[in-house]
């Protein structure tokens, strides 16, 4: 929706890019507003900006001026037809059950079942969506949107590798309740925006244990959903915990939990790195996959990106917008593009410092 600068609230989500007096955008299309960035846009002068209907906390964007006629605007529920704000919606559902594990309650399966099921489907439709959850990340939610976002990153990965309904579905809860164990960590380091200690990260390594113990009596469960929650920071090279399992003692569940943590988290905002473009994130673990990642998973994941068909419009790294010409399977994160306005034909597989860094609308 277009609404006048002054109606933007902390939390809003830019449909597209905005605009000055400038060829590259002030502001780039699917970012959070902070009440720093809506300050930048007044001192810009903008008038107007195009965000999405929904907040990143999940609830819907009312303007102050429609409020006469919402009164319980924060009740509403939002059109789950739209992948952003199932997920969003999702993302508020899980932190409810994560608080109520934080006190002591038990996993409600139903109820992680209840968040994962509509985002499965609505990632069927929309599979190209995955790739715009980076987007969303806040430091303040990170932890919750990073469950709620690898438990379906997990279950595209599923799907790409003809896994069946029920082992997709099983991927989803497996993904979502592999960092459940973080509830039994001191919330004091949870919420740390410092650096580590040596003994902190220790303690953090402990909570795929305790993930596994807080599932391992739930009958919905799959007993290599189970492990694989168990195994998910494991590597193949046997650098990773809580055993340093090597490759053949890693169960494919957990083998594939690992790429879709690693490729979110790698993709997200955080206090100490700035959010990476999913395309850049893959070849990096590409180059990294033959010592620590599954490869099958990786390829399952960059797979998802041959969905942005020839014609595809993008932004690379240095700021230009181009159009896709021709994907290669061998590298479908480096196809060749024509530059918008010069139409200067780029092969990015040979201009190796260019990469994508957004897939426009």
């Amino acid at each position: 929706m277009r609404v006048h600068i002054q109606e933007l609230q902390e939390g809003c989500i830019l449909s597209e890019d905005v605009f000055s007096m400038t060829n590259r955008p002030i502001i780039g299309q699917k970012t959070v507003l902070t009440k720093g960035l809506i300050d930048i846009l007044k001192v810009f002068l903008i008038e107007e900006a195009v965000v999405e209907k929904t907040l990143v906390n999940g609830l819907p964007f009312i303007p102050a001026e429609m409020l006469e006629d919402v009164q319980n605007a924060q009740e509403t529920k939002v059109n789950d037809s739209v992948f952003l704000d199932t997920f969003l919606i999702g993302v508020q559902s899980y932190k409810k059950e994560f608080l109520a594990w934080q006190s002591g309650l038990p996993i409600d399966i139903a109820k992680i079942r209840n968040i994962m099921i509509p985002l499965i489907d609505k990632m069927e439709r929309n599979p190209s969506g995955i790739f715009s959850l980076h987007h969303l990340s806040t430091n303040e939610d990170y932890m919750f949107q990073h469950s709620v976002a690898v438990g379906i990153i997990s279950a595209f990965i599923g799907k790409k590798l003809n896994f069946n309904k029920g082992e997709v579905v099983q991927l989803a809860l497996g993904g979502c309740l592999a960092d459940a164990g973080m509830a039994k960590i001191n919330p004091v380091i949870l919420q740390k925006n410092t650096p580590l200690s040596p003994e902190e990260f220790e303690d953090i390594k402990r909570h795929s244990t305790l993930s596994f113990k807080m599932v391992q009596n739930i009958s919905l469960l799959r007993e290599s959903t189970k492990i694989g929650i168990f195994q998910h920071h494991e590597r193949l090279d046997g650098s990773g915990y809580p055993f340093g399992e090597q490759s053949s003692k890693i169960n494919q569940t957990g083998k594939v939990i690992a790429v879709a943590d690693a490729f979110h988290a790698m993709t997200s905002q955080r206090l100490y790195r700035r959010k990476q473009s999913p395309f850049k994130v893959l070849e990096m673990l590409i180059q990294d996959s033959f010592g620590k990642y599954d490869i099958q998973s990786i390829q399952a994941l960059g797979s998802g990106i041959m969905t942005f068909s020839i014609g595809s419009r993008v932004k690379l790294s240095d700021g230009q917008n181009a159009e896709i010409l021709f994907i290669e399977d061998k590298s479908p994160t480096r196809p060749l593009v024509k530059i918008e306005g010069t139409g200067e034909i780029v092969h990015l597989e040979k201009n190796r410092q260019l990469f994508i860094d957004e897939v426009l609308k």
